[in-house]
């Protein structure tokens, strides 16, 4: 056990909590990338049956582990042949921008649920009983989680949807000087979340700062339906 509490980035005792809201952002983040290229005319998802909330079909063996190991992980990218899109840069944008918006967007859901649940009492604020303590990590473990994969996923380099709202976004001049160097920019986007010196000051701030959105969001649920 306490080997396994060494090996993990996350608390042992959380695991499960953590693996449950795992299967639920990135099957509904791939989904929604999925979904909107089948939309916009692209069928290349969909012939992979990837237009399902069918996690098994999402989850990426590697991305799940060194999440659980390192902090940072991936589901299985959804391919998107752009040049099926009848406005390819628009709906390229748009397609992209649905992941992290579905984080976001199931972030402020599982906040709004886990407020209606402490004001009615559902809940007991304090968490006396193992039900309780349940609930409060799991809610804890899944609007964090959800709100660092928005902002995580924003980051401008390969292969995240950052970069690939920002490729498109920027004039095809400049775009496609910015291609020539994406190689590098993967390089810089490994070194990022595999040195813990860079860790430090990349992906530490957007775990504070998802810890920060989820208490603010919250507070105001709290406040609107508290009185």
């Amino acid at each position: 056990m306490d080997f396994l509490d060494q090996l993990l980035y996350f608390p042992l005792e959380q695991l499960p909590f953590y693996l449950i809201a795992l299967m639920i952002a990135f099957t509904v983040h791939e989904f929604s990338h999925a979904y909107f290229a089948n939309k916009f005319g692209d069928p290349t998802a969909k012939l992979l049956g990837r237009v399902t909330l069918n996690p098994a079909v999402h989850f990426d063996f590697l991305g799940i582990v060194l999440l659980l190991i390192a902090g940072f992980g991936w589901a299985r990218p959804v391919p998107v042949n752009r040049e099926n899109f009848s406005h390819p840069r628009r709906m390229s944008i748009i397609v992209a921008a649905v992941g992290p918006l579905s984080n976001l967007l199931l972030g402020i859901v599982g906040a709004l649920i886990y407020a209606v649940l402490y004001i009615s009492g559902v809940i007991d604020p304090i968490g006396i009983t193992r039900t309780d303590q349940a609930i409060h990590i799991f809610f804890n473990v899944f609007i964090q989680l959800n709100f660092f994969l928005c902002l995580f996923n924003l980051i401008p380099l390969p292969p995240l949807d950052g970069y690939r709202i920002v490729e498109n976004v920027l004039p095809p001049r400049i775009s496609a000087k910015i291609q020539r160097f994406e190689q590098w920019s993967i390089l810089i986007f490994l070194l990022i979340i595999v040195l813990p010196m860079l860790q430090k000051y990349t992906i530490a701030p957007l775990y504070l700062g998802a810890r920060a959105l989820s208490i603010d969001v919250l507070n105001i649920f709290i406040t609107l339906f508290g009185g």
